[in-house]
This record gives C-alpha cells, sequence and structure tokens, in this order.
C-alpha cells in the first residue's frame, strides 16, 4: 500500500465525534474533503499542505442552524460568512412557511419584507435577478451554482406555495379555500420537494406574522388561512416519507399548541417528525416552561416524533424607533406598522385616542404575548438627545409626569429611528436555559439568522451554549458535558433531520471548527455592526469574538483561519446542497481508525 497523503492535517486537538462520546486528544487527516484518519499517532505532514495546530483547543464538528432565513441573502450573498465565522458550516433554508422556491419577485418580496424585517425592495431585487429555476431541483442546481460557503439544506415553504398556486390575494382570504385541482398542485409542489430532498415543509399559524406589500399589506400569511383539509392532505405526504413538518403555532389559542404537539401521534399511520416554535422562557408568561418539557415527554413517550425549537440564549432585541416585529402581537402595535408612510404614521402617533389606544393595550394584563410590554424594562441605548441614553422609557416618563408609552411615544416621533433600544423578551433565567439545554424534547436553533437585520444577532448562538456549559463545568456544578452540547449542536441534529452533517469521524466530511475554550468569554455578548453590500450598505447586527473561533472548514477547505474569512469565500463554492437521507461517499483508499 502506497504512502497516505493528506490535504490538511489538524494536529493535537481535543476531538469531539458529534455523538456524545467522550473525547479525546487526536490528529485528524483530510483527504478529498473527508475525515480519512482520527488518531493517536502523529500523521505524516510531509508532502501536506496545510497543518493546523490545534494543541489546547477544540475540534468539533461545524455547528448546525436549524432555522435560518437566509433564503434571499443565498442569493446575493451566498458565502453567508457571518454564520461561517462562528463554525456554522450547515444551515437550514424555509423556515417558517417562507421559502424562494416558486414564487415570483413580488410575492417573495410580500412574504418576507414585513415578517422577516428584510429590506423589501431588496427581496424583489435579488429574487428578480437570480431567479432562474422553475421546480426544486432546478433551485438546488441554482443554489450550487453560486460560491455557497456552507452546505446548505431546506424545507418548502407552505406559504410558498400555497401563493404561487393560489395567488397571494386569494391565498390570503379567510372565505377561499383551495379548488381540487390548486390542492392538487400543491401536494405534487411538496412530493418534488421531498423527492429532491427537501427536509420537510414549513407552516406558520402565528397570527402577527403579516404581509408587507400595498395590495394584501397587513394580512397574515397565506399558511395561517389553510383549513383542516389541506393540512391534513400535506401532512399525509410528510408522514408517509418520514419527513419533518415545522410550525409555528397559534400561541393566543392553546388547544392549537396542544393539536400541533398531538399531531405528532403516529397510532395507526407513521409518527409526523414535527419541530413546533418554540420553547422559551417568556418574561410575560413565567408559567410556560412549566409546560413545554412534560408536553414534549408525554407525546413522545405515546409514539410521537416532536421536538420544541430553542434558542439558548437570552433572547435579547434592538428596535429603531417604532419598528419591531413583537408590536405586531396587539392591534396598537400593529396599526403603527401597518403604516409604511412616515408622515402618515407620525400623525397617528400623535393622535390621542390612538395613545389611548395603545395604553389601554401595554396595560392589559389578559391574554398570551411575547413581549412583557414593560417599558421600565427597554433600555435607551441611542438617541440625539443623549440625555436620555442609558435610562428606561418608563424612567424617562416618571421625570416628565407621563405614562411610559406616552414618553416612547414622545421620543419616537422626536428622534425616528434614530433612537435605538433594547430589551431582553426570554431565556432571562440561567436556571431555565440549563434544564432546556438539558431537555431531549428541546432541539438546539431558532437563531432567525439572515432576518430581522437591526434587530438581533444570534450567529454564535452555539458557542455561547458552549459557553454555558464550558463555565459549569469549571465552577464544579455542571449540568451537561461538553461533549452533550456538542451533540445537541450537531449530530443530534444531523440525525433528526436525516442530513450528511454533524459527526467528525472516519469517513465523515471534513466540516469542522476549531474553538479555542480559554475564549469562550465575554465577548461573545459584545455589541457589533456590519454593513451589508447586497443589501445597499444597511448596516446590520452582527456578532464579532474572533478570538474564539481558530479555523473553519467546509468540505476539508479553509474558509475561515486566524481571525480572518479566507480568500475562497465569496469565490468558491465550499458548500453543498444536502439532501436528506442522502449520504455523499468518501474517498476510496487508506483510512486510519480512530480510537481512543
Amino acid at each position: 500500500m502506497g504512502k497516505v497523503t493528506y490535504d490538511t492535517i489538524v494536529r493535537n486537538g481535543r476531538w469531539f465525534d458529534g455523538t456524545g462520546a467522550p473525547s479525546a486528544v487526536r490528529n485528524i487527516g483530510i483527504r478529498c474533503g473527508h475525515v480519512v484518519a482520527v488518531t493517536e499517532q502523529e500523521l505524516d505532514a510531509s508532502e501536506c499542505p496545510q497543518v493546523i495546530e490545534a494543541t489546547g483547543k477544540w475540534v468539533l464538528p461545524g455547528m448546525i442552524d436549524i432555522h435560518t432565513h437566509y433564503d434571499v441573502e443565498v442569493l446575493n450573498g451566498p458565502a453567508l460568512s457571518e454564520s461561517m465565522r462562528h463554525g456554522v458550516t450547515t444551515v437550514l433554508l424555509g423556515s417558517c412557511s417562507l421559502s424562494t422556491v416558486h414564487v415570483g419577485p413580488v410575492d417573495a418580496g410580500d412574504l418576507f419584507g414585513r415578517v422577516e424585517a428584510i429590506p423589501r425592495d431588496k427581496v424583489i431585487g435579488a429574487v428578480e435577478t437570480h431567479k432562474t429555476w422553475s421546480d426544486c431541483e432546478e433551485y438546488i442546481s441554482a443554489l450550487e451554482s453560486r460560491p455557497l460557503g456552507p452546505n446548505v439544506t431546506a424545507f418548502i415553504g407552505h406559504s410558498d406555495i400555497r401563493t404561487a398556486v393560489m395567488g397571494l390575494d386569494r391565498a390570503t382570504r379567510k372565505d377561499v379555500r383551495p379548488t381540487g385541482a390548486e390542492q392538487a398542485a400543491m401536494e405534487r409542489m411538496l412530493a418534488a420537494a421531498l423527492d429532491a430532498g427537501f427536509v420537510g415543509m414549513s407552516s406558520q399559524q402565528l397570527l402577527f406574522d403579516k404581509v408587507d406589500g400595498e395590495v394584501c399589506r397587513s394580512r397574515t400569511l397565506p399558511s395561517t388561512y389553510a383549513g383542516p383539509r389541506e393540512l391534513r392532505r400535506l401532512k399525509s405526504l410528510l408522514r408517509r416519507a418520514g419527513r419533518v413538518l415545522q410550525s409555528g403555532p397559534d400561541i393566543e389559542n392553546p388547544f392549537n399548541i396542544v393539536s400541533q404537539a398531538a399531531q405528532s401521534l403516529g397510532i395507526v399511520r407513521n409518527p409526523l417528525k414535527t419541530s413546533l416554535l418554540s420553547a422559551a422562557d417568556v418574561k410575560a408568561n413565567p408559567y410556560a416552561v412549566l409546560i413545554m418539557g412534560p408536553l414534549a415527554r408525554v407525546v413522545n413517550a405515546l409514539g410521537g416524533n416532536f421536538r420544541w425549537q430553542h434558542l439558548p440564549v437570552p433572547f435579547e432585541v434592538y428596535a429603531d424607533g417604532i419598528d419591531l416585529v413583537v408590536f405586531e402581537e396587539f392591534g396598537s402595535g400593529a396599526a403603527a406598522l401597518d403604516l409604511r408612510d412616515e408622515v402618515e404614521r407620525n400623525a397617528l402617533l400623535r393622535d390621542e385616542a390612538y395613545r389611548r389606544r395603545f395604553r389601554k393595550d401595554y396595560d392589559s394584563k389578559f391574554g398570551v404575548r411575547v413581549w412583557h410590554r414593560d417599558f421600565f424594562d427597554a433600555e435607551i441605548v441611542a438617541c440625539p438627545d443623549v440625555s436620555v441614553v442609558g435610562r428606561s422609557f418608563g424612567a424617562v416618563g416618571v421625570d416628565r409626569g407621563v405614562h411610559p408609552v406616552d414618553a416612547f411615544l414622545d421620543l419616537v416621533l422626536e428622534h425616528g429611528t434614530d433612537l435605538r433600544w433594547r430589551t431582553t423578551i426570554s431565556n432571562h433565567r440561567p436556571e431555565v436555559l440549563r434544564k432546556f439545554a438539558a431537555d431531549p424534547g428541546v432541539q438546539m436553533g431558532f437563531s432567525d439568522a439572515g432576518a430581522h437585520l437591526r434587530n438581533m444577532a444570534f450567529y454564535n448562538m452555539g458557542l455561547r451554549l458552549l459557553r454555558h456549559v464550558y463555565a459549569a463545568e469549571k465552577t464544579g456544578r455542571p449540568f451537561m458535558s461538553v461533549e452533550h452540547a456538542v451533540h445537541r449542536l450537531t449530530g443530534e441534529l444531523a440525525d433528526w433531520y436525516r442530513i450528511d452533517a454533524g459527526h467528525l469521524r472516519v469517513g465523515d466530511r471534513a466540516d469542522l471548527v476549531i474553538i479555542d475554550p480559554a475564549h469562550l468569554d465575554d465577548s461573545l455578548d459584545a455589541y457589533a455592526e456590519d454593513t451589508v453590500d447586497h443589501y445597499g450598505g444597511l448596516s446590520r447586527m452582527v456578532n464579532r469574538n474572533d478570538a474564539t473561533v481558530d479555523a473553519v472548514l467546509v468540505g476539508g477547505r479553509a474558509v475561515y483561519l486566524d481571525g480572518a474569512l479566507t480568500d475562497l469565500v465569496g469565490a468558491h463554492r465550499t458548500g453543498r446542497f444536502l439532501r436528506a437521507a442522502h449520504r455523499a461517499p468518501a474517498p476510496s483508499g487508506a483510512l486510519a481508525s480512530a480510537g481512543h
């Protein structure tokens, strides 16, 4: 047998394979994009063009982000470098019923613009410029023809196919049901997506996600208008194929939440793999956490296959003026966001009758809500009037002798989007985060990467979970092992969604991240912004903790090294489309065995 050569060697790092098995110091040899050796022995580096020294570092599979809205950005900025630089090597598109597989440019703009806070004109321009596909296979080919940074996989969006078949106007009317031909067309689209290797379908029943544009502005997303028969027939295709339904329940209707969990049960049919949004320790309803875990455990004990999605970090959001999606959940807030014209909106905000309505909504203690509606728990971080910076709207109201709502609206009227503020909506109690992190009915995800560009940045959520676990371990009060945490961010997700990712063993694709545990520190929480060229130079929130990640490889090729993106990023394709239930063949030739 001839000499084994390597394209890259990762030397002496603490290796995690993604299964949850014990970690160990190993040398890793990579050839042709795959791991071909994991060994205690030194590997011959004499003909190896790249050797990465990982002594004292962690080497783990690239992380998987199961909830993104990169569907637009992947068209005009396919490097998706904001995720890659934090160790994410696989992203899942098509969440919340939204995808760009079938709809045209204007409909895509209307679906994504307001719900995901992506500039509508940029959505339209991206789809108009890049759309060359008419079906799922062509869509995959189009993605792989671009310089993808990470791997991508996808849901087909229920609102996407419903809009494409029925038209956006008819698809968002309560009194309209699809014709028999339209129902059959949606089923064909879903079947084609599953045949092409999409991981499943995303739907949405949450009623404060609103459509943008002129014709259907402020209606809820098309999937929220689907009747039981339509949903049942689409779900039956997912059941038969063993694929996933991602769904967001109508949180104002507890029966809807329970029924969506119960739908996972099989009994006389296949279980429906269901990923539901979301498990969160919501400030507005601190008792909800007592129900989420037990509900998942009961459903799964009865034979279901149900998971909650969970963001494993505090859900801190920022806003410029009144532009924040949580205002959609109550009438007066939605009324302001309904108006795009600044003059009209400001006239509304000045109107005393409107203010009375807003104060009533704010003070109401009834009903399920996402935002806690407490302006004393909302800090002003930037404003032309520097006297209010660092203070809450409630405190400003006390000083001015006005209701907190009036203090907020007065400052919005005076400063518009130059008024920037923040609040934490959920996941604020570390002890609850620890329980969610270890709960088998909960999946790590829900970053919303690629959306809400001015409102939040959770690109490094995986690193922040690892910091939480590692810090607890160092204090002698561990709540889970680092190996288990790595598994939850990698192999567990890959296995459940049935994609070729999330593991780092001999024969696996060499998608990996090297982390310096000494820098799992406060830098992970730092606020940062960066401009987005393909969104007209818009400044978006990002994460910048460059000392934490030493290197990121996708398909065996370095995309991030020594605190900087490599020349490959944006110029060459390193990722690929991961088809559900498909595995890329490993290279032929000698493979060294892995062992502890």
